[in-house]
């Protein structure tokens, strides 16, 4: 899976224009796999299907 993030960073970069110094690649390699662990959990939490989203307060 590594090797297919690091692919996945490099092509989002490239997609961005935005540049990515060699050594910030482990950082950026780190934090989204934690975004992906956690999206995982959330995606994986089972819900009911009577379950309603939350209401939208204004002030």
């Amino acid at each position: 899976m590594t090797d297919s993030l690091d692919s996945y960073i490099d092509a989002v970069a490239a997609a961005l224009g935005l540049p990515i110094d060699p050594a910030w690649k482990p950082a950026v390699r780190a934090n989204l796999e934690v975004s992906l662990r956690l999206a995982r959990m959330v995606d994986e939490f089972p819900l009911p299907d009577e379950t309603e989203p939350a209401s939208v307060f204004r002030a």
